[in-house]
């Protein structure tokens, strides 16, 4: 295949992406070291050379965080790998974590030239693969310009929203200070995406140490609404800006009955404490995570995939994902089903549960399922599931994890008046600024769109830090100084 840009011919362009190296599936099934083993200086060349470099980068205009994704790539084509990394961290606060854990299939990627004759480029892969040799080389970076006199800014979640608002922020020359309510910084970086997608020391830990550097102040254990109120921070506290990033972490249930037995998790407990308390490591770590030899998980999205894999690296012979609607209905990235499939994951597609089932001694025995047939399209084009009259079976398992997604905490929203909520709890604020109904506080990620992807809620994070910029010099302005 041959392309003509700006006037010379390229040839033999090869229409599929380089392969990502992997640990075989029979071995990462019992360990939780990372499924995805990264490129090499070669491979990732040899990709980067697949790119066209397009007069106009349609990729561009499908990444939340705008990452001048041609230039970066063509840096790494000429093998100037720290220009590259430059490039991206000039708008992206976090590109190990997103090189790893971003839909790119369906931002950057999707809309990639080479995506309409065969792969597109592994925008992904290769923006990994920048971050990641500079994680290696150890180098910091130089604190951020903060004047004495600086505005403050303060940033309720170390999730993926704050700390790129954070990071923002801090560029721009405000002194910012994160409130994290765990006793560790990265929200669901931290406590919910497996250790074998995302390596919390590796990665994690090296990327919020890198906003450290930067000047960002991070507080551990600070429960905002307990230990300060919204009111409390922009008052006494002396801040002049609050932005609200405190993620979706209230988990849902199915309202069935037998949720309340010994065995049940929702998806956000089992990974809290795999991830963030080190279940796995038991009994070096002193969190015990019981699974047993049969795990079923409730839901078909990234988190249920998660926790699936999850139970079989913690000793489960059988994990089943159980869902109501099909394999197209999915909604799961293609890759994590796959992964999960290679690894023996065992689907139950078009099935519903509709009751846990215990034994005398309150445990799990088994989930009581109905099959299901699809229906209409519902209200957002997707079939409606319909149980099938006289078709219910028991599965038996002992352990049953609820992934059926989540909500907003209230406990900000509660202690906050004057800033408004919707019928789910989810903060109002405005689209294009984060800005909520009380003057000063702005929000965003999961807390304003309900539970979404890491880099939605970072794309939100960076309109929010634009915003609070301009609030900020405006109420600079507006006392004269």
């Amino acid at each position: 295949m041959s392309y003509r840009i700006r006037g010379e011919c390229v040839m033999a362009l090869s229409l599929t992406k380089h392969p990502m190296p992997e640990q075989d599936p029979k071995v990462r099934a019992h360990n939780f070291a990372e499924v995805a083993l990264g490129y090499d200086e070669e491979t990732a060349v040899a990709e980067a050379e697949r790119c066209l470099n397009c007069k106009v980068p349609l990729c561009r205009q499908g990444c939340p965080v705008g990452v001048n994704i041609p230039a970066f790539i063509a840096r790494i084509k000429a093998r100037d790998y720290e220009g590259a990394i430059a490039v991206i961290k000039e708008t992206n606060a976090l590109p190990a974590v997103c090189g790893r854990v971003c839909p790119q299939e369906n931002q950057c990627e999707k809309n990639c030239v080479l995506a309409k004759r065969g792969e597109s480029v592994a925008i992904g892969r290769l923006e990994r693969f920048a971050a990641d040799r500079e994680l290696a080389q150890g180098k910091e970076p130089a604190p951020a310009a903060c004047a004495p006199d600086a505005q403050r800014v303060a940033i309720i979640g170390a999730g993926p929203a704050g700390l790129s608002a954070a990071g923002d922020l801090a560029r721009r020359g405000y002194r910012v200070t994160i409130f994290e309510a765990l006793h560790t910084a990265g929200g669901v970086l931290s406590y919910g995406i497996p250790e074998f997608r995302l390596p919390k020391e590796g990665v994690v830990k090296k990327e919020v140490a890198a906003l450290e550097k930067l000047g960002v102040k991070i507080e551990l254990n600070s429960v905002i609404g307990q230990l300060y109120t919204v009111d409390e921070l922009l008052g006494e506290e002396g801040f002049d800006a609050v932005f609200v990033g405190t993620g979706a972490g209230l988990p849902h249930f199915m309202d069935i009955p037998g949720e309340n037995l010994n065995g049940v998790y929702s998806a956000n407990e089992f990974l809290t404490r795999c991830n963030l308390m080190k279940a796995y490591r038991f009994p070096e770590s002193l969190t015990p995570l019981f699974v047993g030899k049969r795990a079923a998980v409730v839901g078909g999205g990234n988190v249920a995939m998660d926790a699936a894999r999850t139970a079989l690296r913690l000793g489960a012979e059988h994990v089943y994902i159980v869902y109501r609607r099909g394999e197209e209905e999915l909604p799961a990235r293609r890759e994590e089903v796959h992964h999960a499939r290679q690894e023996g994951i065992e689907f139950r597609l078009l099935n519903n549960p509709v009751a846990v089932l215990g034994d005398d001694k309150g445990w799990v025995r088994a989930l009581q399922c109905v099959r299901m047939e699809l229906g209409e399209p519902d209200a957002s084009g997707r079939r409606s599931p319909v149980a099938v009259p006289g078709s219910e079976f028991e599965l038996p398992v002992e352990t049953v994890i609820m992934a059926i997604g989540q909500g907003p905490n209230p406990i900000v929203a509660s202690t906050t008046p004057g800033m408004d909520t919707n019928r789910r709890g989810n903060i109002v604020a405005d689209e294009a600024t984060g800005a909520t109904t009380k003057p000063g506080v702005f929000a965003g990620g999961d807390i304003v769109t309900g539970a979404a992807t890491v880099i939605l809620a970072m794309g939100a994070g960076k309109k929010a830090a634009a915003a609070i910029d301009e609030y900020l010099k405006g109420k600079r302005a507006g006392a004269g100084e």
